[in-house]
């Protein structure tokens, strides 16, 4: 029951995740083309993941990615660090917060441990 709810509840932030971040590509993208004409300082980013095994840390990529704004590049399972482009590196702190706060906990419950 424990997992049942935990994949519920990660569903529905990833849902809201999505919305959330397509809004704000979208003012990224007019801001950038009609308004200040230039471009969101853009980025790499390592992100350290909490463990999980090979399988939770590939549906976090894929939940990243799938996020509008962001994209995974790699991941690499020894040193827990997953590798991501984004679109808009002015505030990175909060990006890794919703990852940590938004995706992981669901993540870890369902995928907790390392494989």
């Amino acid at each position: 029951m424990r997992k049942l709810i935990a994949a519920i509840v990660l569903l529905a932030r990833f849902l809201k995740a999505v919305v959330i971040s397509g809004f704000q590509t979208v003012q990224v993208i007019l801001r950038a083309s009609l308004g200040e004409r230039k471009p969101p300082p853009a980025a790499f980013l390592r992100v350290h993941f909490a463990p999980m095994s090979a399988q939770g840390a590939s549906l976090l990529g894929c939940m990243i990615s799938l996020t509008p704004g962001t994209t995974t590049l790699d991941i690499d399972m020894d040193k827990r660090e997953i590798l991501l482009h984004v679109l808009d590196a002015s505030d990175t702190d909060a990006l890794v917060q919703g990852i940590r706060e938004d995706f992981e906990p669901g993540l870890v419950v369902l995928f907790g441990g390392k494989a």
